[in-house]
């Protein structure tokens, strides 16, 4: 039955990631995420309902524009099979239950910042005030005094921590990614924050090595850290337990 579900379900995963693209088009111009309807960036023919099927469409289309043949950009492929695997993975750890909506909102959520960032190099306020608010909602879905507890000290540590560094760095860190770690407590909770911090800085020094090594980034240059938050806040939904379990034995 799972498996039944799960494959009815991806379709719908992948319409997720076709809208994720419209807000990581449209979020950094200041422009409405649902008005207008969607057409080409090269020669702005409104797009029909054919041209908009997820995947297929492109495929079909060899990526390009039905009207202008002008190159559609593979982003918009890749955000459409990374939001349908990531979602996937969460159904399959999940299944269908208050927990796992809450992280499907959570990873749509970083999916977009992390596209933004690594574009524009900002975190979007409309964003960080969307998942305060769905953090809160959740909240109090499945409230309890503990959890309450949980959520606000989490909030407070993911952003204060951040705060923290930014300061003594001398601005090193941005303030739209502190905002985005007091986002991701609400979500995650004392514990799963704390993972979060860890592996996002594991993270971003194993890439940025990577980077400077191979010399595709300087010194001098700006590395998005939000990405690195997004990958880690994921390994923590996945594997979070896991991991804390065996650091604790």
């Amino acid at each position: 039955m799972n498996i039944l579900f799960h494959l009815i379900a991806i379709p719908y995963f992948l319409i997720i990631g076709s809208f994720l693209n419209v807000c990581i088009l449209r979020i950094p111009d200041k422009n409405s995420i649902v008005f207008p309807p969607s057409s080409c960036p090269a020669c702005h023919h409104r797009l029909g309902v054919l041209d908009l099927v997820p995947i297929v469409s492109y495929l079909f289309l060899k990526g390009k524009c039905r009207y202008c043949k002008s190159e559609i950009s593979n982003r918009y492929i890749t955000v459409e099979l990374l939001t349908g695997l990531l979602l996937s993975f969460l159904f399959i750890k999940y299944n269908v239950s208050i927990v796992f909506f809450k992280y499907i909102v959570l990873v749509c959520i970083l999916i977009v910042v992390a596209f933004i960032d690594m574009d524009f190099m900002i975190v979007p306020n409309e964003i960080i005030i969307f998942g305060l608010m769905a953090g809160v909602i959740f909240c109090l879905i499945d409230f309890s005094i503990p959890n309450l507890i949980s959520t606000v000290s989490a909030l407070f540590i993911g952003s204060g921590v951040f705060l923290l560094i930014a300061v003594v760095s001398n601005g090193a860190m941005g303030g739209g990614d502190i905002k985005l770690m007091g986002v991701i407590g609400l979500f995650l909770g004392i514990k799963g924050i704390l993972l979060t911090i860890f592996l996002s800085f594991f993270i971003g020094a194993i890439v940025s090595v990577f980077l400077l090594y191979f010399k595709i980034k300087s010194r001098k240059d700006y590395i998005p850290f939000a990405p690195f938050i997004a990958c880690a806040t994921y390994i923590t939904i996945l594997f979070g337990d896991q991991i804390l379990n065996w650091y604790l034995k």
